[in-house]
């Protein structure tokens, strides 16, 4: 019979006045893989940062007894002083973070950060710890380890600072792992190589995991066993094959059904000029060339290969491939973001003429970002963050109009002041993830574009959040004849959303055409690795 690890009894976390988390129980055993699952704001983030009492302003009780090593006596984590604590964190127990841009350090190179974390548990020296962090790197998937290992974390996609979180949290070994959602932001065929690495080091080491994620694919593939959290409360739990088989609670039922459906309108104006089209689109970097000929000339990365597309009216381009392939440098190109060679064209008109006209095309293009925590200011209200672009766009309206047409737009994506009371007075952290995204969409929709960029709309998103928005976006689509450039790792998200479908690696277009002949009879070969993936996923 295996040990166990960590034993969790009627824990409670509340702040102020208000209790997130109701008395739950549950434990972990030695080499063991426990999923915890739920809708954001279930409570299953609190209750692991409550562990190592890293929820700030939080009033945690209950009983959190974690094993000594080699048999010595267990310890309460919720009753040990931060001094004890401190050396718990990292290195027996290590956490990686939902949202890697605002864990990691921007202000230091990723490799110094993983460096430091060998440095303060293991005791290396400078060189040692630079090296480790390097081969951290490698087992995590990332090309050229030695050069990103000196990148900052602004210099990575999303999907590679997510890997430099779980390098950092792996660099020590711990016995329990804590993985807030450690695959959110790879794409399909990385995901099944972090759960691969996950696997192989949980075995090779005995370590435990506490996974907490929304995706239950996920689940299926890597837990041993599975608890689901509603509302703060453990309403269910076993081993995952008999939960996903049989769900007792209408709840895990709600989830488990709950994949993306396709719900678009056939596009009809495909003949009509293009709101968005481009033509031999090079997108290139600066990069330093070593020794002394970097003191003269600076080398050159192609992000994105001359690549090729057209958006109709109310059509969705779907853009999928790994992290780091091109897809995300594409859509700030197509915002007038990055400079670019070739052609560009918005609404029939070109790019970077400069001025008024560059002014005119935002308003025919927006954004809605991946993160919204990030993209959402934390020092304006909502009324300052939807409003802003009537500010630029539409100078004429007063306060009171812009007030009034930030509420119907609101209500549009289904937030409404029924719902949440002074609802233009709150600030982006008073909302769930799912209500933050229905925000960044609502912050796009209010000067009437006519194409939205969507840049990993759904990534950090449970399921049914996930399938709220996608049918929220599906229902915007057919009623406003919005037009979408969806750039995704999720091969289910373009099989729901997509009329045509692109697929990048290293910068070039490999494949692309109407969504159901590239997906279900792809003819490239790594279109069929992705697709393949994504089923085994």
């Amino acid at each position: 019979m295996k040990q166990s690890l960590l034993e969790v009894k009627g824990l409670r976390v509340a702040f102020g006045d208000k209790e997130v988390v109701h008395g739950i129980d549950f434990q972990i055993d030695q080499g063991e893989k426990l999923a915890l699952v739920g809708e954001s704001g279930s409570g299953k983030t609190v209750t692991a940062l409550s562990l190592l009492r890293l929820a700030q302003n939080a009033d945690v009780t209950g009983v959190a007894n974690f094993a000594g090593e080699e048999g010595g006596a267990a310890r309460d984590l919720l009753a040990l002083p931060e001094s004890k604590l401190r050396g718990i964190r990292g290195k027996e127990i290590a956490m990686i973070f939902q949202e890697p841009m605002t864990a990691l350090n921007a202000l230091y190179p990723v490799g110094d950060q993983i460096a430091e974390v060998l440095e303060l548990h293991q005791a290396l020296s400078a060189r040692a710890a630079h090296e480790a962090a390097v081969q951290l790197l490698a087992d995590t998937g990332i090309p050229e380890p030695a050069r990103r290992a000196r990148a900052f974390p602004h210099q990575l996609s999303g999907g590679q600072r997510q890997r430099a979180m779980i390098a950092m949290a792996l660099a020590c070994r711990p016995r329990l792992l804590l993985a807030d959602e450690p695959t959110t932001a790879l794409d399909v065929t990385v995901r099944a190589q972090i759960l691969d690495l996950l696997t192989d080091l949980q075995r090779r080491y005995g370590m435990a995991v506490l996974l907490i994620t929304h995706d239950l694919n996920l689940v299926r593939r890597f837990a041993d066993r599975v608890a689901v959290m509603e509302n703060g409360h453990l309403i269910e739990h076993g081993a995952v094959a008999t939960v996903f088989d049989a769900p007792r609670h209408p709840y895990t039922r709600k989830l488990i059904d709950s994949r993306p459906q396709r719900d678009v309108a056939p596009v009809t104006a495909r003949q009509a000029e293009p709101v968005l089209a481009a033509k031999s689109l090079r997108v290139i970097y600066p990069v330093p060339r070593p020794g002394f000929a970097g003191w003269f000339r600076k080398g050159e990365f192609v992000a994105v290969r001359g690549a090729d597309f057209r958006i109709a009216p109310g059509e969705t381009l779907g853009v999928v491939g790994e992290s780091g392939s091109g897809k995300s440098t594409l859509a700030l190109a197509a915002l007038g973001l990055l400079k670019h060679q070739g052609e560009l064209d918005v609404a029939g008109r070109r790019w970077n003429a400069g001025g008024a006209s560059d002014r005119a095309l935002r308003r025919v293009m927006q954004v809605v970002f991946q993160d919204p925590f990030s993209s959402l200011s934390p020092r304006m209200t909502v009324e300052q963050i939807v409003g802003e672009g009537l500010t630029v766009h539409a100078p004429e309206l007063d306060a009171a109009a812009r007030r009034t047409r930030s509420l119907d737009v609101l209500g549009q994506v289904g937030l409404t002041e029924a719902q949440f009371p002074a609802l233009l007075d709150r600030y982006p952290h008073e909302f769930s993830g799912g209500q933050r995204q229905r925000l960044a969409v609502a912050r796009a929709l209010i000067v009437d574009p006519k194409l939205l960029v969507l840049d990993e709309p759904t990534s950090a998103l449970d399921v049914t959040i996930q399938k709220q928005v996608l049918g929220l976006l599906q229902r915007l689509q057919r009623e406003r004849g919005l037009s979408y450039l969806l750039i995704t790792h999720d091969v289910e998200v373009i099989r729901a959303m997509a009329h045509q479908v692109i697929v990048m690696k290293d910068g070039a277009i490999l494949e692309s055409g109407p969504v159901g002949q590239v997906l279900d009879a792809p003819g490239h070969p790594y279109t069929q690795k992705l697709v393949a993936a994504a089923l085994a996923d």
